[in-house]
């Protein structure tokens, strides 16, 4: 039985409204819930309108997708399917939530929500959607339970409904009157629940003026277990009678275990079980360094793999042939670009080549996953990105129905795309259905770099006919990468979408006023997994387009600045741009006198509407590479929920991104990935980490945009751009170097 057709838990019995929310009495005490019914149209979540008071159909959930619990002593209960990996999406739901209801945040109690019992998320926490996703249906089902208070309120008062204003939980005559004021708690104590109803009009949101949390840098709710050690994370997470496991790994890329037996690895001291089935080998043991001490003993049968070499992997990225897929094309770009081979028009044909390097992700936290296969049932604890997603696979892979696997999502240790995948559940499973008891999977920092998938390499052609005024009249971006998104996806879906968007992010040109502009991507299947990574394709892409850019500012002997800015067109969502541009400008000194040895870059992105303008300061280090002093960063993101929180996303794009623009390399050699550990693979640390300046602009937009992976992806070109600035030398390939420095010194 799926989770639309199980009952709901506590003894809810959820019945619709006209609104499309779903109310439920019975709790576990007494109190009220609230639920939203989402759909999923358009392959992303909203909320469901014009739902009748017959049953729910279609792709409804008569089990609602999240639901507030009113509880009897005036607390909020919210169940969020959203999961907490250091982005404070909690905190920031939480503010929503809060604001709307007119309830103190120490008065919302926040439960992370399990597969079983909370709210479904079929497509999990990624993509810089959950706050934005949520926003809508968030406030307006807390606006719902507020109107429903406040009818009961008026009732209880003998007022009417419009003279009651909300405050602190409670209801109070806006007259300011002596008729006593009525709290949440007061309204349900002894009310016969089953009998109320949601309003049938719709409720009346805050505007943006009365808002008192949205807004506000309100400290994180997950900050006081962190600090004190009380967060859980999967690696932590431990149970009565369970054990550890370890699985054996291929020898090299394309390897594919054929067979095997236990040879004297059940003979180890601690071991219990040893696993051997098609495909996959692992031993579980008493603890995690007796079982990974008994794989060397396993007498495994691999089949040959393939020595691959890092160069053969690049090149199967190809810039041209069959397979290529238009994702944007306004004007005739092609035609403009082969006309200016005519000496005549006075016009210039520039074109250049990028390409950016594989690269890990490198939470602090590996995979991990603690997983108890029981003979009808299974619980398992997994730090994942798509607690839903992987229900299933999971039920498929024990040949057990959805509704009898169970999904809890402690804190994670980072994201980043990584925890997308179902590697080390499948495995912990695997092996606790054969140990006949709970085991837990920790993978190690070598597994994690060599095992998992990586963001795949990425080749660029940029080509553009620049006008004898200096104006690109025509500009073409050819891009190659390996899978992102369609690694993950049924092969007849990617067929049916042609381009990997996971790759294409960010390849669109945004300088609207360039009359003619085409942009084609190829993708390729590469023997090492490639896949998610913060942004996507977002800073491979800048990378390349802003980099070009700034090549043809040189080239037409123009300042970087200008040059952008006049290519952008008079129209809302450019002007945004512009605005952007001016501000980090502005933040960054740009028309300022530059330090001696030093010199500045600046890029841009648009984001999925979110819009980004970095400028780099840099000099050389010590040893003549590039060292990064100060980044300055404007940012457009609509409405900004919590500016702390804001700022914490925008400085952790920049850093990473520095660090796989700086460090990050991730190569192959004789078929095997080379770096094992940060040794192998550095990435920057805060003493490496520059200054950096932030400014949120006011947006006319009303509503939040993405922000945890937009600001990732100028900081490439930005660094690049500032080097060219500073030496005359023009970044075609990341990294910019191996071993580089950056730092305020």
């Amino acid at each position: 039985m799926s989770r639309s057709d199980a009952p709901a838990s506590d003894g809810r019995r959820w019945r619709p409204t006209r609104r499309g929310f779903l109310i439920a009495t019975g709790l576990s005490g007494g109190g009220l819930a609230i639920g939203l019914g989402l759909g999923l149209p358009a392959l992303r979540l909203r909320i469901a309108e014009g739902l009748s008071d017959s049953p729910v159909g279609g792709d409804q959930p008569r089990d609602p997708a999240a639901w507030f619990e009113l509880l009897p002593d005036g607390r909020l209960r919210l169940h969020l399917n959203k999961v907490e990996m250091g982005q404070g999406v909690h905190t920031a739901l939480a503010q929503v939530v809060a604001d709307e209801l007119e309830l103190p945040l120490d008065r919302l109690e926040l439960v992370q929500a399990t597969t079983e019992h909370g709210p479904a998320d079929p497509f999990g926490t990624a993509g810089s959607t959950s706050v934005a996703a949520l926003w809508l249906p968030l406030r307006e089902a807390a606006a719902s339970l507020r109107e429903l208070l406040r009818e009961r309120a008026a009732a209880q008062l003998d007022l009417p409904a419009e003279s009651l204003v909300a405050r602190h939980a409670g209801f109070q005559p806006a007259d300011g009157s002596a008729t006593p004021r009525i709290d949440y708690a007061t309204l349900l104590a002894g009310a016969d629940l089953s009998t109320w109803e949601l309003p049938e009009a719709a409720p009346r949101l805050k505007p943006a003026a009365e808002f008192t949390l949205i807004g506000e840098a309100v400290p994180r709710i997950d900050l006081p277990a962190k600090v004190d050690g009380s967060a859980r994370f999967a690696y932590d997470v431990r149970l009565p009678g369970m054990a550890y496991g370890a699985v054996a790994r291929p020898p090299m890329l394309g390897a594919r275990l054929r067979g095997g037996r236990a040879g004297k690895a059940a003979e180890q001291p601690g071991v219990l079980t040893v696993l051997i089935e098609p495909g996959f080998a692992g031993v579980v043991a008493e603890s995690r360094a007796a079982a990974g001490a008994a794989l060397a003993q396993l007498e495994l049968d691999w089949s040959p793999g393939r020595a691959w070499q890092q160069a053969e992997i690049e090149a199967l990225l190809k810039l041209d042939g069959s397979g290529g897929v238009t994702i944007q094309r306004a004007g005739r770009a092609a035609r403009h670009l082969a006309d200016a081979a005519d000496a005549a028009s006075g016009a210039t044909v520039i074109e250049a080549e990028y390409a950016t390097p594989m690269a890990a992700h490198m939470p602090m936290e590996p995979q991990a996953a603690l997983v108890d296969v029981q003979p009808d049932r299974v619980e398992a604890w997994v730090g994942t990105q798509l607690p839903d997603m992987l229900r299933g696979r999971l039920a498929k892979l024990l040949d057990l129905d959805e509704a009898q696997v169970n999904i809890h999502t402690p804190y994670l240790g980072g994201g980043f795309g990584r925890k997308f995948g179902e590697d080390v559940a499948g495995e912990a499973a695997r092996l606790s259905r054969a140990a006949g008891r709970p085991v837990h999977v920790g993978w190690d920092r070598a597994e994690e770099l060599r095992e998992g998938y990586v963001r795949p390499p990425s080749r660029h052609r940029l080509r553009a006919r620049l006008g004898p005024d200096g104006r690109i009249e025509a500009l073409e971006h050819r891009q190659a990468s390996g899978e992102v998104a369609f690694g993950f996806l049924p092969g007849f879906v990617a067929a049916m979408m042609g381009a990997d968007f996971g790759a294409t992010r960010g390849a669109r040109l945004h300088y609207t006023a360039i009359p003619h502009r085409l942009v084609r991507a190829w993708v390729q299947t590469l023997p090492i997994r490639t896949g998610w990574w913060r942004g996507l394709g977002l800073l491979p892409n800048t990378f390349a387009i802003e980099s070009f850019v700034d090549e043809l500012a040189a080239q037409a002997g123009a300042d970087p600045l200008r040059f952008r800015l006049d290519h952008l067109a008079d129209d809302p969502d450019d002007r945004r741009m512009r605005a952007v541009l001016e501000a980090a400008a502005e933040l960054g000194g740009w028309d300022a006198a530059t330090p001696t040895g030093r010199a500045r870059g600046i890029a841009c992105c648009d984001d999925n509407g979110t819009l980004v303008a970095q400028v780099v300061e840099l000099g050389r280090a010590a040893d003549g590479g590039p060292q990064v002093h100060r980044v300055a960063c404007a940012v457009d993101c609509g409405r900004v929920v919590n500016p702390d929180g804001a700022a914490a996303q925008v400085e952790g794009c920049i850093v990473m991104g520095l660090s796989s623009v700086l460090l990050e390399d991730l190569r192959v050699a004789d078929g095997r990935v080379v770096a094992g550990n940060f040794d192998r693979y550095p990435i920057l640390d805060i003493s490496q980490t520059p200054a950096i300046a932030l400014r949120l602009l006011d947006s006319p937009i009303d509503r939040p945009l993405g922000l945890g992976e937009p600001p990732i992806g100028p900081i490439g070109a930005a660094v690049a751009n500032a080097w060219f600035a500073l030496t005359g030398e023009r970044i075609r390939r990341l990294p910019l170097r191996s071993g580089a420095e950056a730092g305020s010194g």
